[in-house]
């Protein structure tokens, strides 16, 4: 499974990087406008500067809402660098744009997916990625990693080569349940990341250890 940060801070992007495990980046206008990165020249130099720091994709979310000005704003983050990927909602206009790009050869994520039937329609538009937001239907009391589930037998059953990207991720048990169930991306904060490393039989045995050795090296 690819590991994806969502986040616009590129010091936490750069700390995901450093710990090796690092596929690509998540960001939208959200997280852009919580790091402070406002008006149109500095949100498109922001996403150049995600894409020198990483290698893999690094999904740039347009926010036109009618179709010609999707593939208008999609167009011009596709030039900023070999590795972005338009990021489209899950609306008719955004379909159409996820085929036109498709038919380009231009990679996109659509998002805000919240049912079977919609990632369907992603996949055969032929969206690089789908993005599921499982945290988001857990608020609702609704089964996000059902979804994820749902998905992946409808993808399996045709040979879909969509991925499937869990996002609204919240936490270190929606990774592992992913990866269980056969995401093929997850993005989520660095702190669910992170929560991968811990267990405490693992900080037992390390403390036992370095006792056992400090005792044996006096």
């Amino acid at each position: 499974m690819k590991f994806f940060i969502d986040t616009a801070n590129l010091a936490q992007i750069k700390e995901a990087q450093a710990l090796g495990v690092l596929d690509g980046v998540t960001t939208n206008p959200t997280l852009m406008a919580k790091e402070g990165i406002t008006g149109k020249n500095s949100i498109l130099k922001h996403y150049v500067d995600i894409c020198n720091l990483v290698d893999g994709d690094v999904s740039a979310e347009v926010n036109a809402l009618d179709y010609d000005g999707m593939i208008k704003e999609g167009e011009e983050l596709a030039d900023l660098h070999e590795q972005i990927v338009v990021k489209l909602p899950m609306t008719k206009e955004g379909v159409m744009a996820a085929k036109y790009f498709s038919d380009k050869g231009v990679k996109t994520n659509v998002t805000l997916v919240f049912s079977a039937g919609q990632a369907l329609l992603a996949a055969k538009a032929g969206a690089t990625y789908v993005s599921p937001f499982i945290g988001r239907l857990d608020d609702v009391s609704t089964d996000g990693l059902a979804l994820i589930e749902e998905i992946r037998l409808i993808y399996d059953n045709y040979g879909y080569e969509t991925q499937i990207l869990a996002a609204s991720v919240r936490h270190t048990m929606h990774i592992v349940n992913c990866a269980k169930i056969g995401a093929d991306v997850m993005t989520g904060p660095l702190s669910a990341i992170y929560g991968l490393l811990k267990h405490p039989l693992t900080d037992i045995g390390l403390a036992q250890f370095v006792a056992d050795f400090e005792k044996g090296n006096k």
